[in-house]
């Protein structure tokens, strides 16, 4: 069994600062990819829709990254329930600072630069000697760094995009001499032709391949294919794309794509390790990854693993660490992995050089709320509400069901964003869809599926009571 081990948020802040007592400024700005992929070429993407307010207000998870002498930025205010909720379970929680007029379509990072009097509040917290870090940096984080005068925690945003590209860690992996599936990296367009070619020999033989964007995040950008002519039409689709870039930016045209063969496992991985200023690298922690159509729905902890496998994801960890340290990173590095059906290990898929997931179920654990001795599995739960849902009427509609207390057998759902639930209000006139975030602690597989099942039960039966 591999935990995840104590002390992270001194941690973190020797990683990225040098020192365990240096305030923080944290920004929770998931989908940081979207601002990476900028001017790059990429496959189709769907346009932006109402699930992005919804993922905007992930912002929320960074509040319990940081402790009473740390700040994060948010959207909108907590809600007072929610607020008195954690702080009734003991947690010690970092100063709010909230933007003046929030719009759902657009990043907590990019708010913040909109609003005058945070970013004079901000230029403050900077004088007391606090860094700004955050889900990614992209360059939307260093203008911000820049016009408040606080110092990134974290490298630039050149380093953050290059190290994070799927490129990058297909020919890192294929460097360290890492297991991989069959696959190709491609920035030239003769490199995407060679793939394409040795991809479609994989097809004809009755296998699948997935096509993926160097900076695809959360299931997007990833493509499974088993047919030769649908890989045809995407290469054509991405050489005229590049074409169209190369003739508009007057240069050669490039692409930034990963051919890989689709091979069978078991189960997703996720690994995390911290990268410190000096070069040293920390094996945080190993979680089973769980997921809904490619898309990622949660972990447990502890993942279902061999001594010997978590033996060799730590290895793995520390020669990519050493490897990142040498690239101009530091801070939080996450990586997704696979156990195939006979038990060997695909150590690396993709690296994820910024925070994840699993970063923010960390409190779980540190502040208490599990124990060495509990299963722990995240999820969220989604939800179709006619009216902005107040945390003390979700309470009631959950009691006896949520975590509420730390003791010797803790037993229940430990929420761990709110603003996810009413992100999208307002949205559609007949409704709207919201999610909420959480972690479910029990004694056994048998306890957490019963929490679930009870809890998913009494929220699709809500809009009856209301």
């Amino acid at each position: 069994m591999h935990l995840p081990s104590s002390g992270f948020s001194a941690r973190l802040k020797r990683a990225v600062t040098g020192s365990a007592d240096t305030p923080l400024v944290f920004l929770g700005n998931f989908e940081v990819e979207n601002h990476w992929a900028l001017g790059e070429p990429a496959l189709p993407r769907v346009a932006s829709h109402a699930g992005s307010a919804v993922v905007n207000r992930m912002d929320e998870f960074a509040l319990l990254l940081g402790g009473k002498n740390d700040h994060v930025v948010l959207k909108t205010a907590l809600d007072e329930g929610y607020r008195g909720y954690l702080e009734g379970l003991g947690l010690e929680l970092p100063t709010v600072h909230v933007v003046a007029d929030q719009d759902p379509q657009r990043t907590v990072s990019e708010d913040a630069l909109a609003d005058p009097e945070l970013l004079r509040a901000l230029s403050a917290v900077a004088g007391e000697g606090a860094r700004l870090t955050a889900h990614g940096i992209s360059t939307v984080e260093e203008e911000l760094a820049e016009r408040t005068g606080l110092r990134l925690g974290a490298p630039s945003a050149a380093v953050c995009k290059r190290v994070n590209s799927k490129v990058y860690s297909r020919r890192l992996s294929d460097e360290l001499g890492i297991r991989q599936a069959r696959g190709w990296a491609c920035e030239t367009l003769e490199e995407l032709a060679e793939a394409v070619a040795a991809a479609g020999e994989l097809l004809a033989s009755g296998r699948k391949v997935v096509l993926k964007d160097a900076f695809g995040v959360s299931g997007k950008g990833i493509v499974v294919l088993d047919s030769e002519a649908r890989l045809g039409r995407l290469h054509r689709m991405a050489v005229q794309q590049a074409e169209r870039a190369a003739k508009a930016a007057g240069g050669a045209p490039r692409t930034a794509l990963v051919i890989e063969e689709w091979v069978a496992k078991r189960c997703d991985l996720n690994y995390q390790f911290t990268v410190g200023r000096d070069g040293s690298t920390h094996f945080d922690f190993v979680k089973e990854l769980l997921t809904e159509n490619g898309v990622h729905k949660g972990h447990r902890i502890p993942a279902r693993l061999t001594g010997a496998q978590v033996a060799e994801i730590s290895a793995t960890a520390l020669r990519l660490g050493e490897r990142l340290a040498a690239d101009g990173y530091y801070g939080v590095v996450g990586v997704d992995a696979m156990v195939d059906p006979d038990e060997g290990l695909y150590p690396v898929i993709e690296i994820n050089a910024r925070n994840n997931m699993s970063t923010y179920q960390n409190v779980v654990h540190e502040g208490g709320l599990a124990g060495a001795d509990e299963v722990a599995v995240a999820r969220h739960f989604p939800l179709r509400l006619a009216r902005p849902l107040p945390f003390a009427e979700l309470a009631e509609v959950l009691d006896g069901l949520l975590l509420t207390e730390r003791g010797a057998r803790p037993r229940g759902l430990f929420v761990n964003n709110y603003a996810t639930v009413n992100a999208a209000a307002g949205t559609d006139a007949d409704g709207f869809e919201g999610r909420l975030y959480g972690v479910l602690v029990g004694a056994s597989d048998e306890e957490i599926e019963a929490l679930d099942t009870d809890i998913t039960r009494r929220l699709a039966a809500y809009p009856e009571r209301s």
